[in-house]
């Protein structure tokens, strides 16, 4: 049987050019070949209908918006709204309360502060009063605490965890003492003005580990700034009051500083934008050169965004955004006047209390409109070209179209 089958092969072979085997392999190589050309015409389909909508969704433009949700609120007279985490916080000099997104008021202080501080980090704030002698900290969600101190405040700053440090001043000596929420005094610092100077702005590390102060002092009849830093985690213990790291500016005020996350803190001084990283002992990372005043600071966990005059006649202002690492990533020229500027992954926001734009981080513009309604506070959601609107009777959910 073997003789007959090689016998056939070989007339198959000779009659079709090619054995019985090499068919069999002949098929299986063409299987092979056009299940992987099934598989790469598959992926150019999936790839281009992706790119054409990633193209058509960055090239929209969006000429309008609906309210898809709205809840009523009641606003006081001459109270102030900041954001808190996604939810709504309500201030005036008798009092402040909170409202979450579904319009629930979680929370609601009484008191009676002329001179009213308030600073937050993430969904944590801090309220007190200049010269005060309590500090009312709270979360988006409840109240944690009351702080009482025996000299009057001048500063504080608040941590994503509801650690809190005040500035506090007596007779030719500054106090910087942090607290727990509850008023537990964890850390104690005692300044001589003569020697380290004024701390003119101060700011915590979301986790509190790390403090950031800016001093002011007057050196032969010259303005020197000192940036300092200060660990209270292991690192700190094993230095001197805590600090981990300095710098030195002469001829310049630093009357801002800031921490966008536990390892990238900036500070904006009158003639310089410096970036420090870092987790445990912060360095200089760059530093930008500023040849006007700045107007406006607005910042969060992704980008800083500075404010000036603009330098051309078509416009009055110029917004130049810079990312965490401290790369200018935009200088963005408008005419319209601002009440707030906030930052979404890829888009960003200039609003007042009548109209907004929306520009992609590119400075392409895709959306310009007027609110129905005066507006005190806008907010980003979790969803792109979808925000809340403050206004004076209720707070509306919109998405642009």
């Amino acid at each position: 049987m073997a003789e007959i089958k090689n016998y056939d092969d070989e007339i198959n072979k000779r009659k079709y050019g090619r054995s019985e085997q090499e068919k069999e392999e002949r098929a299986y190589q063409w299987h092979r070949t056009w299940k992987w050309l099934r598989f790469v015409l598959l992926a150019v389909v999936l790839i281009g209908g992706a790119t054409f909508v990633y193209l058509r969704y960055r090239g929209k433009i969006y000429t309008g918006y609906e309210v898809t949700h709205s809840i009523a609120r009641t606003k006081v007279d001459g109270a102030t709204d900041v954001k808190l985490g996604s939810s709504v916080l309500t201030y005036s000099q008798d009092g402040a309360h909170c409202i979450d997104i579904k319009g629930t008021m979680t929370w609601n202080q009484s008191f009676e502060i002329q001179d009213l501080k308030l600073v937050s980090c993430q969904n944590m704030s801090a309220i007190c009063g200049y010269n005060g002698h309590n500090i009312y900290v709270q979360s988006s969600e409840k109240q944690l605490g009351e702080i009482q101190t025996n000299l009057p405040l001048k500063n504080i700053a608040v941590a994503g965890n509801g650690r809190v440090t005040a500035v506090l001043e007596d007779t030719n000596v500054i106090w910087m003492n942090t607290y727990d929420p509850d008023g537990k005094n964890v850390y104690e610092g005692q300044f001589h003005m003569s020697q380290s100077g004024y701390p003119c702005a101060l700011s915590l590390s979301p986790s509190g580990e790390l403090l950031a102060v800016s001093f002011i002092f007057v050196e032969e009849g010259n303005v020197v700034s000192n940036v300092a830093f200060y660990n209270y985690g292991p690192v700190g213990d094993n230095q001197s009051d805590q600090l981990v790291s300095t710098y030195t500016y002469r001829d310049m005020l630093v009357p801002e500083i800031h921490f966008m996350s536990n390892s990238t803190a900036f500070a904006v001084g009158d003639n310089r934008l410096m970036f420090y990283s870092g987790a445990q002992v912060p360095t200089t990372k760059t530093e930008h050169m500023l040849d006007s005043e700045v107007k406006a600071v607005y910042y969060d966990q992704n980008y800083v965004g500075l404010i000036f005059a603009s330098d051309r006649s078509e416009s009055r202002y110029v917004l130049k955004i810079y990312n965490s690492s401290g790369d200018n990533v935009l200088n963005h020229y408008f005419d319209m006047d601002y009440l707030g500027v906030f930052f979404e992954e890829k888009n960003f926001v200039i609003y007042n209390a009548t109209e907004c734009n929306v520009y992609t981080m590119s400075g392409i513009r895709k959306y310009e409109g007027k609110f129905d309604k005066a507006v005190s506070l806008m907010l980003p959601t979790d969803m792109p070209f979808r925000y809340r609107l403050v206004t004076e009777d209720s707070i509306d959910l919109i998405q642009l179209n």
